[in-house]
């Protein structure tokens, strides 16, 4: 390609409103265009770019037996309310209707629509186990996208999506996709990337991981320990928190007039906060029912593990879900509490056999050494207790100790490039989707899905290699192998030289981008710069007097070498296979070529 042909224009300055380095970069670059708040278009360096991400993507999903398919992306919304997700998602879904009237849904992922066509095609244990995926816009309307390429509300994504016989079936299909991202992530140059366990949010599913870049400009938080193996996502991170002690003393009420939060009531009795048990009211938002959460008190809930215990979005309780619960607000605890419309679940920070200061659900009131288990749990009635859970729904922080291996936990910041997840049999069981085994008898097959963001891997690797002058691309993903930069082009030795070894490169199967504009070096080296193609060749006057060209690398542009132009061609393909190998050992010129 021929830059003076190139549908791109480079600035100097991002917009005002790009924050992160991959806007910033991707604008000045003239790879992305903004249409409005997280819709964007690529041009062609961009689209160049995400045509290789896909590549190498489609070749690993092809080497453990992925089937490529395309799926619409517009249904009707009858098949995301087989599941009950047309419901149970908020806003973030796009809804129309078409001019018939009849409601459609733009797919924000596409575990319905999969088993829609699945069900329809597949009918024999014969058929399974098969994997299907395909590359395909996702659309979402987030309340706040952010980070050029991060948080879109319009994307591309490779969603796949696996059926089984049997769970030790699945394990195995699953490993084999946990191994290619390894693969995928690697190729595609990422640097600093890890592995979590993840929740599966409206997934659903047992297990799951999300594959993390490190970075500070991350909006997911991680727990890591610097001592063992454990990673975990905030959101289903664990600790083995202290525990209170045994119980001893006797239950008693006591009047607290005025003290509503734990930081007033521990003043007011002179107690430390890890020695009450804190009452968090939520109600679930479709049909309102009392939720309450009791913690240790110098703890948090995290709102998400909840929801994901409970597999229905909560809310802030408002005053009738506390009536209907019969607690009192600022003096809200286990004891009265209406466990016919209400449910309770206790963090395990509550030790079921310590003493605690709680609420008395009476104002100005609360109780003293409160015991879960002799004062409450043992005093539940069968029916009772199944509206009593005891769950993990603690935040977890820096410093807490690890479940593993007990060092303290660190945190770090990730934006997550891929996940996997377990599904069991959540969507095909809704949807009707069965099987005949072996003995004629009808079986539900069990899910798998595995998603990578396309457009997001773009954006992330932008943000994860760059410097001061711009992007520092890795080859397999650059737009183009070669920046060949035709000095003074118009000069002729340098434009008959240029035009020679362009045609030479692109003959020898080298992807090359020629700069032959009419413009400054100065601007031409700082857009090569800011573009960020790894390898570059230079010509120029001064050095074709001496039958040379100057050849660096993006990563190190200081560092430059002088070869003979007649050797150029076999320099540039060794140069470039050795780049290839940095990220895939396997790597074969033949098979580029």
């Amino acid at each position: 390609m021929r830059f003076s042909k190139l549908f791109s224009v480079t600035y100097k300055e991002a917009p005002r409103e790009a924050e992160l380095k991959n806007h910033q970069l991707l604008m000045r670059a003239g790879m992305i265009h903004q249409f409005g708040s997280g819709i964007f278009g690529l041009l062609p360096l961009g689209h160049r770019i995400v045509q290789k991400i896909i590549g190498v993507t489609r070749e690993e999903i092809n080497r453990i037996d992925g089937q490529e398919i395309s799926m619409s992306a517009a249904v009707p919304k009858g098949i995301w309310e087989e599941t009950g997700r047309y419901n149970a998602i908020d806003s973030s879904m796009f809804r129309f209707q078409d001019r018939h009237g009849q409601d459609m849904v733009l797919n924000m992922t596409h575990e319905e629509p999969v088993v829609d066509l699945v069900r329809n095609v597949i009918n024999s244990y014969k058929n399974f186990p098969f994997s299907l995926y395909q590359f395909q816009t996702k659309f979402r309307d987030e309340a706040r996208p952010r980070g050029g390429l991060i948080r879109l509300r319009e994307f591309i994504m490779k969603d796949a999506y696996s059926f089984h016989t049997s769970e030790d079936d699945l394990r195995i299909t699953y490993q084999k996709y946990f191994e290619a991202y390894h693969r995928i992530f690697t190729r595609l140059g990422f640097k600093d990337f890890i592995h979590v366990a993840s929740d599966n949010g409206m997934f659903g599913g047992n297990y799951s991981h999300e594959f993390m870049l490190l970075t500070e400009s991350g909006e997911d938080t991680l727990l890591i320990c610097p001592s063992c193996e454990y990673k975990a996502n905030k959101e289903v991170a664990s600790s083995p928190l202290a525990k209170a002690g045994s119980a001893g003393k006797g239950i008693e009420e006591i009047e607290t007039p005025d003290q509503k939060t734990i930081d007033e009531l521990c003043a007011f009795l002179s107690i430390k906060p890890e020695n009450t048990a804190k009452a968090v009211l939520f109600e679930t938002v479709d049909e309102g029912e009392p939720v309450i959460a009791f913690i240790r008190g110098d703890r948090d809930v995290l709102q998400i593990k909840l929801e994901t215990a409970l597999r229905k979005p909560l809310k802030a309780a408002g005053d009738k879900a506390i009536s209907t619960a019969g607690a009192v607000a600022g003096s809200t605890g286990p004891i009265g509490l209406n466990l016919d419309k209400a449910w309770v679940v206790v963090d395990p920070s509550l030790d079921v056999d310590g003493e605690y200061c709680t609420g008395a659900n009476k104002t100005d009131y609360h109780l003293v050494n409160f015991s879960p288990r002799r004062d409450f749990l043992d005093q539940l009635s069968d029916a009772q207790k199944e509206r009593v859970k005891i769950i993990d729904i603690a935040e977890i922080e820096g410093g807490d100790p690890c479940k593993e291996c007990g060092a303290s936990l660190e945190t770090k910041r990730g934006i997550e490039i891929g996940n996997i997840f377990h599904l069991g049999t959540k969507y095909s069981e809704a949807m009707g989707f069965t099987y005949l085994d072996q003995n004629g008898k009808s079986q539900i097959p069990i899910m798998g899905c595995y998603g990578l963001g396309i457009t997001r891997a773009l954006g992330s690797i932008v943000e994860e290699q760059n410097d001061e002058f711009g992007m520092k691309l890795p080859i397999t993903i650059a737009p183009f192998e070669l920046h060949l930069m035709a000095i003074n082009y118009k000069k002729d030795e340098v434009k008959e030289a240029a035009d020679k070894l362009y045609d030479e490169l692109k003959a020898a199967g080298i992807d090359v981008l020629m700069d032959d504009r009419d413009k400054k070096p100065g601007f031409q080296f700082k857009d090569a710069d800011l573009i960020g193609i790894p390898i570059r060749l230079v010509v120029s006057p001064k050095l074709l007097a001496e039958n040379q060209l100057e050849l660096s690398h993006r990563s190190d542009p200081k560092q430059k070498e002088r070869i003979d132009i007649k050797d150029a061609v076999s320099v540039l393909k060794a140069m470039i296979a050795d780049e290839y190998k940095k990220f895939d050992p396997d790597y074969q010129a033949e098979a580029k070529n």
